[in-house]
């Protein structure tokens, strides 16, 4: 062998190396449900979300009482960190921009007649005017972060009507109820909100993940239960999702979210 041969075969040999595929940027934002009220620590959808599929959350910005209408708490405060960087946005917006804690709040105390009126009088709300506050809030959404995939939550139904009536006893004189008829009013009235959630994020290009099917028959008052009842202790986090529930949560967006449409 040659001098020059045998140093050829002495020379470094280059390994080509494969670099590793890049995480997709994700910033949740929205009210309570997005920000996990009721749910133990690193328990929210966007927490369990975070490192599947290469998502990686960057800003968690959802806080407890947001509302889509702009000022105060609006969704408007939480964009700031959303920019063209932005691949991925979760979203759950709405449920306080009508009166629903106060309505659901309402019939626990009240008679049928009286809450199945103020069920109405919030379906009217959620026909009315709420299309329009979600038009201009996911238009700021859609500004703030333009080259973003944006995935819109429902909301889960809070009964489970087949397990009967709902009772919390308040005291040995009183106990709140909410009757069967008055659970079907109120999982009607979510059908209802979410209807319209989903139909503004259409129109905007957004994709909507629906709940509903993923708490069937695990509502506030069922066996099994994917969220909380009344918790006269942490009123905040009546009828939010407990853990199991932010886990539904999260594989409803797993299942509905393609990898291969957000930016790589």
């Amino acid at each position: 062998m040659s001098l020059a041969a045998a140093a050829v075969l002495l020379l470094p040999v280059a390994i080509t190396a494969t670099a590793a595929p890049r995480t997709f940027t994700y910033d949740a934002i929205g009210d309570s449900y997005a920000a996990g009220s009721g749910a133990p620590d690193g328990a929210a959808y966007p927490e369990v979300l975070d490192g599947r599929m290469r998502i990686s959350l960057e800003d968690f910005a959802a806080v407890p009482g947001a509302h889509a209408e702009p000022g105060g708490n609006g969704l408007d405060a939480q964009l700031g960190g959303l920019d063209a960087d932005t691949d991925l946005v979760t979203l759950t917006i709405g449920g306080n921009d009508i009166p629903w804690s106060t309505t659901v709040t309402q019939c626990l105390l009240l008679d049928d007649a009286f809450c199945l009126q103020q069920i109405g009088a919030v379906e009217q709300e959620i026909r009315d005017d709420l299309p329009a506050i979600l038009d201009e809030a996911y238009s700021g959404v859609a500004d703030a972060a333009p080259n973003a995939h944006i995935a819109v939550t429902g909301y889960a139904h809070l009964f489970s009507p087949r397990f009967g009536d709902y009772e919390v006893p308040l005291n040995p004189d009183f106990t709140m109820v909410m009757s069967v008829a008055e659970q079907e009013a109120a999982n009607d009235a979510a059908d209802l909100l979410n209807q319209v959630i989903a139909g503004v994020a259409e129109d905007h290009g957004f994709e909507f993940v629906d709940v509903t099917k993923r708490f069937d028959g695990h509502g506030a008052n069922s066996d099994e239960p994917f969220l909380h009842g009344v918790l006269p202790a942490d009123v905040g986090s009546s009828f939010h999702p407990n853990a199991d529930g932010y886990r539904a949560y999260a594989a409803a967006l797993t299942a509905a979210i393609n990898p291969n449409e957000l930016r790589g």
